[in-house]
């Protein structure tokens, strides 16, 4: 497999994760940024080539080499460089794949007209807010989740919950979920116990505090979810902390179904937002203020979301509030190693904004029609939705039975949608042409391997 050639504009987090992921599997990574030091640290780390320089200026992608790269990745903390950056690509370089990361609503709220070949030429756009939004939305909509991933339109859910005594599958095998539930469809992709994987089997014991990831279409994951939890109650109080573009969105997306109060610290940005907002009660304030939360009756919140763009703000205002009584606490945190330290105490959700851009980027960078990738277990697992082409003579899946594929170690294969239709996967289940397969992987390194074995080839033995 020939190697795919990649630039990278910014070696910030999104830049340096990304490099991080795609190093390694047959790619060929240059990374420009300003910035020295960030380029000597990756370089130290991985392999690959650094160009320091302004990155949207034609000289420096001419020694990135964006004449011969097969995509080109413009994630700089400016929207404005990370277009003109693509614009520069397409017109004198003929980049073929431009993908650009856009964080302005003023540039997304008009991202048809602006974002094409006429006017400027960026193929695909991240926007992490717009994804950090929807994500929370989706934890909202299923209250107990620590994860919940959309495939194939959203048909397919891949959900993770944490195993709690009283749920009534907790000290039973999980061969029990098909007595329990023989109208629900569902399959257990992987268990993680202790921070570590079980592989999961019919004769597996699932114990308390084991986070079990599970594969359900989206109208059974509730079903599901109350066999490993007491099912919690839909929130109804939400208060959101910090107004800015995923304070503000999220306020906007569930104002009219809950009742939902939001903090800001700016008196001008509150004022903005109470006459944007039409169902939100907007106050200006601190939230790592007792008084305040207790005015407001955090007691009686059912979700408190801290979305500042201070992570230090949001870990503590968020600890505050669950010590007054706040029944749920989700943080957004930017940086990486932070997540780790506060999921799982106090905190109940930790939030990635890299997380989320990452996975969007991959879903682009994949190769053999990979449409959708998610990190989970901040970025150890990885779920890969994939089509299955070919035929039974050029395909290594199609035709098959999923339980004669050779599958990677530690992949399992969790759904197939087929058209409208979300089969659980069992190991007779035939895969056929144009199938969207969901699959699990527990280690990421055998990513290139499940791409191979979805690229049909016309030489295949």
């Amino acid at each position: 497999m020939n190697n795919m050639k990649i630039i990278i504009l910014g070696a910030g987090q999104v830049g340096g994760t990304l490099a991080e992921n795609l190093v390694g599997e047959n790619n060929d990574i240059t990374i420009v940024d300003c910035a020295p030091e960030r380029l000597r640290d990756l370089q130290d780390k991985y392999d690959l080539r650094v160009v320091q320089g302004y990155a949207s200026h034609p000289s420096t992608l001419q020694e990135a080499g964006a004449q011969d790269a097969d995509m080109l990745v413009a994630v700089t903390n400016s929207d404005e460089t990370n277009m003109i950056a693509c614009q520069v690509a397409y017109t004198r370089f003929n980049t073929p794949n431009r993908v650009a990361r856009i964080r302005s609503p003023e540039y997304l709220a008009v991202k048809d007209q602006l974002f094409n070949r006429e006017a400027c030429p960026v193929d695909h756009l991240i926007a992490p807010e717009e994804l950090v939004t929807r994500y929370i939305r989706r934890l909202i909509e299923y209250p107990g989740a620590l994860q919940v991933v959309g495939f194939a339109d959203n048909k397919v859910g891949l959900v993770a919950v944490k195993a709690y005594y009283g749920g009534p599958l907790v000290g039973k095998a999980l061969s029990a979920l098909r007595e329990h539930m023989p109208h629900v469809d569902t399959r257990v992709a992987a268990i993680f116990r202790r921070d570590r994987p079980i592989r999961p089997q019919g004769t597996t014991i699932i114990e308390a505090d084991d986070e079990v990831f599970f594969v359900a279409a989206s109208n059974h994951i509730r079903s599901v979810m109350s066999e490993l939890q007491r099912l919690e109650k839909p929130y109804k109080r939400i208060m959101i902390v910090g107004g800015g573009n995923i304070g503000a969105g999220l306020a906007m997306a569930l104002e009219r179904q809950y009742s939902v109060k939001l903090i800001e610290r700016d008196p001008a940005r509150a004022e903005h937002l109470s006459e944007l907002l039409e169902d939100t009660t907007v106050f200006c304030g601190d939230a790592s203020d007792q008084e305040l939360l207790s005015e407001e009756h955090i007691d009686q919140i059912d979700v408190f979301i801290a979305v500042t763009n201070e992570d230090e703000a949001n870990i503590m205002s968020a600890m505050l509030a669950k010590r007054l009584g706040a029944k749920k606490v989700m943080v957004l945190i930017q940086r990486g190693a932070y997540v780790d330290l506060v999921q799982g105490g106090a905190i109940d959700i930790a939030i990635s904004p890299q997380q989320a851009t990452i996975s969007a980027l991959l879903t682009h960078v994949r190769r053999g029609d990979i449409v959708n990738v998610s990190s989970l277990r901040r970025g150890a697992a990885e779920a890969i939705e994939a089509i299955a082409h070919g035929d039974a003579a050029t395909s290594k899946v199609v035709g098959r039975e999923i339980g004669d594929i050779k599958l990677p170690p530690g992949t399992t294969i969790g759904a197939v949608v087929r058209g409208e239709e979300v089969l659980i996967a069992h190991d007779k289940t035939v895969i056929q042409q144009d199938d969207h397969v969901v699959m699990f992987l527990v280690d990421k390194k055998y990513i290139p391997d499940v791409e191979r074995l979805f690229q049909p080839s016309p030489f295949f033995l």
